[in-house]
């Protein structure tokens, strides 16, 4: 569970309600179903026409990928492929197919695999390459798609001030359906605002940090792969695969 996403929404929802609506009593004024409906019905209609359908299911779970990270310690994920070096050095390479039952990371099992079976290093860069291209592929298209949400998300809320206007100023000497229409109005560009700085955007940015996160584990894992595979010393495994931490980690991980 990733507690700054749910952090967030819990600090930005409650500083909305008490700062911007004046407290929790005058909630129900902000809440307009029509504002709403117009916004989810629209959204999702602009979704469908500019996605193709099977990717639009995929939207729960690309979202939930905000909520749970499944990313490494990359403290720990040396510390791994260092213990594999060790052990190929030790042992010869072909010792660690044994060890393969005892890594977890799909990606990592694939590299070490491929090098016990003696395929040819470049071929192992260029299968681990491609895969790691397609990966930025697919997350590219989760972030293409809520990046879509993200852009009709104002429009939508100005349609709905559209509308809104439309229905005051045909009711004018009705007062009974002004409220009603000047609620549409406000509201709905209200909803479109907070839905895409609150929401979209700042989901499509934690996408593309996981997606960065990502391929910054694959990459160490191809480059301690790739150290294995040529037989070097552990300790240069190691200090081949430090660079990609921070100064700080480095420290925290002699002590």
């Amino acid at each position: 569970m990733d507690i700054a996403t749910i952090v967030g929404l819990i600090i930005g929802t409650l500083a909305s309600i008490q700062f911007g609506m004046g407290g929790f009593q005058y909630l129900s004024m902000f809440w307009e179903p029509n504002s709403v409906g117009l916004m989810v019905i629209g959204i999702i209609g602009s979704i469908l026409i500019g996605c193709p359908f099977s990717e639009v299911l995929k939207l729960p779970k690309i979202c939930m990928h905000v909520f749970f990270d499944k990313g490494h310690s990359l403290k720990e994920l040396i510390a791994e492929i260092v213990s594999l070096a060790e052990k190929a050095r030790r042992d010869g390479i072909l010792a660690l197919e044994s060890a393969l039952e005892n890594v977890k990371d799909p990606f990592l099992k694939k590299g070490i695999q491929l090098a016990v079976d003696g395929t040819d290093p470049e071929l192992i860069r260029v299968i681990m390459s491609e895969e790691m291209d397609a990966i930025k592929s697919r997350h590219k298209d989760g972030r293409g798609m809520i990046a879509t949400m993200n852009k009709y998300c104002p429009a939508w809320g100005m349609i709905g001030t559209v509308f809104g206007m439309i229905l005051l100023l045909a009711n004018l000497s009705d007062p009974d359906k002004i409220g009603p229409a000047m609620s549409l109005a406000l509201l709905t560009t209200l909803y479109g605002a907070v839905a895409s700085n609150f929401i979209l955007g700042p989901i499509a940015d934690k996408l593309n940090s996981r997606n960065t996160s990502e391929m910054l584990t694959k990459t160490v894992i191809l480059n301690g792969v790739m150290s294995i595979q040529q037989g070097d010393n552990p300790r240069i495994v190691m200090q081949k695969l430090e660079v990609y931490l921070s100064p700080n980690q480095r420290e925290a991980k002699k002590n």
